[in-house]
């Protein structure tokens, strides 16, 4: 009778583990924001050594929420090497959009 809890504790943890603690994520694990997305990384220094460019310009990215367009080939490429799925141009652009609305109301 036990099946089904131990079934969705073990379902928690394996969400857990692959995107790791406090990651804000969609249900199907997709990352929601661009810091979710660089936060997949173990450390932003690991996303910048993927993705080609400097720390500080991975770090710049992560606080304003969007990453240059030059970056997005590496950064598309990066991701699916790492398995995250649905990284895109078209899912870049929409957030790349949605940050220069949130500057603009600002």
């Amino acid at each position: 009778m036990n099946e089904p809890t131990a079934s969705i504790s073990a379902f928690r943890a394996s969400i857990s583990a692959a995107n790791g603690p406090g990651l804000p994520a969609s249900i199907s694990g997709l990352p929601t924001s661009i810091s979710g997305l660089i936060d997949s990384w173990q450390s932003i220094g690991a996303f910048a050594a993927d993705v080609g460019c400097g720390y500080e310009a991975a770090r710049q990215m992560r606080r304003r929420g969007r990453i240059a367009p030059q970056h997005w080939p590496h950064v598309v490429a990066a991701s699916r090497r790492r398995g995250i799925a649905g990284i895109s141009y078209e899912w870049l652009a929409g957030h790349r959009a949605a940050a220069a609305m949130q500057g603009e109301a600002a």
